[in-house]
């Protein structure tokens, strides 16, 4: 919420700096967001009058003018602003004057010179040059009765300050300036100047027939005919500067009036074209197909659950949120009817969000607006009305006041020593007591016990515990004592046989990829796409239609940050996260930590894409491919033995996907982008991905010291034939599993042979391969014979020729 300070004043103005101020509401629980000057530093910028405008001598788009200032003699000013002429009053930029600095950050300094030959005695400014709009299109009309000669930033009020709150939704009181005040009177002891509506003439008897159909819906419906009207009358400039402040355009006068009241005193309202109603209006809920085309231009529908004004031909307003587009005044109004309600927050909250806007009105009712101050508005309203469209033949109508529901205000009680418990200090029942006197809260004292009854624009005031907080909001919580902690903290110690998501972070860095952090909501797409989830976990109130579901897997949204910087010419792309997925599993019971029905596993995703390293010149460039990525996946988990198996995945590429097993359970997968999905989500290169259970990448092997032999190890390689189907896996699989007693201390693939095609090579057929295989043999305690040695080939070809039908190459 944003207003100017001087408007807070008004109502309530302590004997506090600007700064002071704004430390006192955020210290009560009313932080303010930022202050902000209503417009930059400038000096000698005075009002002035055009007298006289002459076309310029040698400039088709100059003028020259004589300006009155005040100063006796007229000023020579060259200007090329199109609406300069004579009688209009602007600010003039005297000889000397400073004006805001422009892009480089240096002010603008006024001198005396001349442009094309004519000499210039300072300068007539617009709403840009002064930085209090982007307005350039001409000259800062000012009012027609400004006086020449006074300083500008005194005549628009420019020593001023905007502040900005960020409320919590529990503040729905101090969504005006006047709640603001009746908080910082509360805080200060600073006199609050209490509003007073003075009574419209009722000249005429009309009333527009009402019917509340629906008591949820509304509890209180208050309106007022008011005839003969001037709707074309121009807003005053006091209430479009305020409404400026306040971050509100001005649109025009009615418009501007509702408006102006509901920052006011909070209580939005609506003013309907009188002779655009058919009938009775009917507040009712909604039917089943029934649209409303609204005042932004959007046409909406409503169901049973979203509450409408409507009259005996249509749907005219979409209650408490937005007017119908067929009711709004013009500048052919004549009579109008002026509306203000109560709405039940509940009736209303989320329903704008369905139709993917919000207005200011949808979100002050959806968190309560004084039920009992709809007649005293609607006479400020009427006030303002007659005032600024009123004509010498407008007549009001009675406020026809309708209390079908009103709220009942529930006592809450306060136990004393449990707030001073709860707040961590001494605190008194005089204490209390002065508390709630200030915030005009009707209190009954008891035995240690205070009972509070809330006033109607207290809607957050409920529980116990809400006491507690006001208690606390004013008695100040920079006064609560630093009390360290009683109980021992002592620190979780980690076992050895794991490592931290913190070092797995860190190692991944170390290998070139960065850490993304993204949402755990994600597009039904990708869910259906690239984990095969065909009924993903559907958020109720998703906060965008494409983050509607629970991932399960997080390579879509690894996908998603690589498209972006893809978009953005990013040519090598390593990135990788650590997060939870959602997956369904009936076995997960219900508990402090986790949800019957759901597992929440923690996942580390990985992808690369581009270049294997960065530009540079002592190596070609090459893309990274699957072997790349399937070697950090081994560095990641070294020093655990990892092996890989052919599979398939929904998101990778069929023929280059291995699913990753460690101590022969599974943990992920590795592999490339399936080519449909590179062409779908439109990647200009083919990523490499890898996903992986978090638990098991944080397994490590405790370190063991072991002895080192002192005798020498013995080596000897083998050229064997296979079949092409054989795979390193199915090789490394037979040689261990020969009986060597313990011989075989390593065994490293070094080479393959494939006869070209259409050669004959003696002992090979077209589908067989040769495999080089390198094996170290020994052990601790002695040197291996001969005879030991050739014991061990013969039991590993003998396990080969059993296993994957492997011979020895001749």
């Amino acid at each position: 919420m944003q207003f100017p300070e001087s408007w807070l004043r008004e109502f309530c103005n302590p004997a506090l700096s600007t700064q002071q101020l704004a430390d006192t509401l955020t210290m009560a629980g009313l932080e303010v967001e930022e202050l902000r000057p209503v417009a930059p530093p400038f000096s000698k910028v005075v009002v002035g009058e055009i007298k006289e405008a002459v076309q310029h001598p040698n400039a088709d788009r100059l003028r020259v003018c004589q300006v009155d200032v005040g100063q006796g003699d007229l000023l020579n000013i060259v200007c090329g602003a199109p609406n300069a002429r004579v009688g209009i009053r602007v600010p003039c930029a005297l000889v000397g004057a400073e004006l805001p600095p422009g892009e480089d950050g240096k002010s603008f300094l006024i001198k005396l010179g001349k442009l094309r030959g004519v000499e210039s005695q300072g300068m007539l400014c617009s709403a840009r040059e002064l930085q209090l709009s982007e307005d350039h299109g001409g000259l800062l009309e000012l009012a027609a009765d400004a006086p020449l000669g006074q300083d500008i930033r005194q005549h628009l009020k420019l020593d001023d300050t905007l502040f900005t709150l960020k409320l919590t939704p529990n503040l729905a009181h101090c969504l005006s300036v006047y709640g603001v005040a009746r908080e910082v009177a509360a805080l200060t002891g600073a006199p609050l100047k209490e509003p007073s509506f003075r009574a419209a003439s009722v000249a005429i008897k009309d009333v527009q027939a009402v019917k509340v159909s629906a008591p949820d819906l509304c509890g209180r419906f208050s309106g007022r005919i008011v005839r003969n009207l001037n709707t074309q009358a121009a807003t005053p400039q006091w209430m479009v500067d305020r409404l400026a402040r306040c971050g509100q355009r001005s649109v025009t006068a009615l418009v501007d009036i509702s408006n102006y009241v509901m920052f006011e005193f909070g209580r939005p309202s609506h003013i309907f074209d009188l002779e655009k109603i058919h009938g009775a209006l009917d507040v009712r809920w909604g039917r089943s197909g029934e649209q409303l085309k609204l005042l932004n231009g959007n046409t909406v529908t409503v169901d049973q659950e979203v509450g409408v004004i409507a009259d005996a031909h249509q749907l005219e307003s979409l209650a408490g949120i937005m007017g119908g587009d067929a009711t709004a005044v013009s500048d052919a109004t004549r009579h109008v009817y002026v509306e203000a309600a109560f709405w039940w927050p509940k009736a209303i909250a989320g329903r704008s969000r369905r139709y993917n806007f919000s207005t200011d009105a949808g979100h002050r009712f959806e968190r309560g607006v004084d039920p009992q101050t709809t007649v005293d508005h609607i006479e400020r309203i009427t006030q303002l009305i007659v005032e600024i469209c009123g004509t010498p033949d407008t007549l009001c109508g009675p406020v026809d006041d309708q209390q079908v529901s009103m709220p009942v205000a529930q006592a809450v009680t306060l136990r004393v020593a449990r707030a001073a418990k709860i707040i961590g200090m001494p605190i008194t029942q005089a204490q209390c007591v002065g508390v709630f006197q200030r915030l005009g809260l009707p209190t009954t004292e008891g035995k240690g016990t205070l009972t509070v009854t809330p006033p109607p624009y207290r809607f957050d005031l409920q529980i116990e515990e809400d006491l507690i907080e006001e208690v606390a909001r004013l008695v100040g919580y920079e006064t609560l004592p630093h009390t360290p902690p009683q109980a021992p903290v002592t620190p979780k110690s980690r076992q050895e046989n794991q490592r931290s998501p913190f070092a797995v972070r860190r190692q991944l860095a170390d290998l070139g990829y960065q850490e993304t952090i993204n949402y755990s909501f994600v597009d039904e797409r990708w869910e259906q796409e690239l984990a095969g989830n065909k009924k993903p976990i559907r958020l109720l109130n998703p906060i965008a239609s494409q983050m509607g579901v629970m991932r399960s897997t997080l390579l879509g949204s690894l996908l998603q940050v690589l498209k972006y910087n893809q978009d953005r010419k990013a040519t090598r792309v390593r990135v990788f996260e650590l997060g939870r997925v959602f997956l369904r599993d009936e076995s997960v019971p219900d508990s402090h930590l986790t949800v019957k029905g759901f597992a929440q596993p923690m996942r580390v995703a990985g992808l690369a894409c581009g270049p294997l390293n960065g530009l540079q010149w002592g190596q070609k460039e090459q893309p990274v491919d699957f072997y790349d990525v399937k070697g950090d996946v081994q560095a990641l988990l070294s020093p655990l033995p990892v092996q890989f198996e052919v599979a398939e995945h929904p998101a990778m590429h069929p023929g280059r996907c291995a699913r990753v097993l460690l101590k022969q359970e599974a943990i992920g997968f590795v592999g490339e982008l399936h080519p449909r999905w590179r062409q779908s989500y439109e990647l200009n290169q083919t990523p490499v991905l890898f996903e992986l259970d978090l638990q098991a990448v944080l397994q490590r092997e405790v370190p063991m010291a072991q002895t080192v032999t002192r005798h020498q190890f013995a080596e000897r390689d083998l050229a064997l034939v296979v079949r092409e189907s054989i795979s390193h896996a199915d090789l490394m699989k037979a040689v261990y599993a020969a009986p060597t007693q313990g011989l075989l201390r390593d065994a490293v693939l070094f080479d393959v042979y494939r006869p070209k095609a259409g050669a004959s090579v003696p002992g090979m057929s077209a589908d067989e391969k040769s495999l080089a295989v390198r094996l170290t043999l020994g052990m601790d305690t002695a040197t291996l014979t001969d005879e030991q040695i050739d014991q061990a080939l013969r039991a590993i070809l003998h396990q080969l020729a059993q296993d994957i039908g492997a011979r020895q190459r001749v």
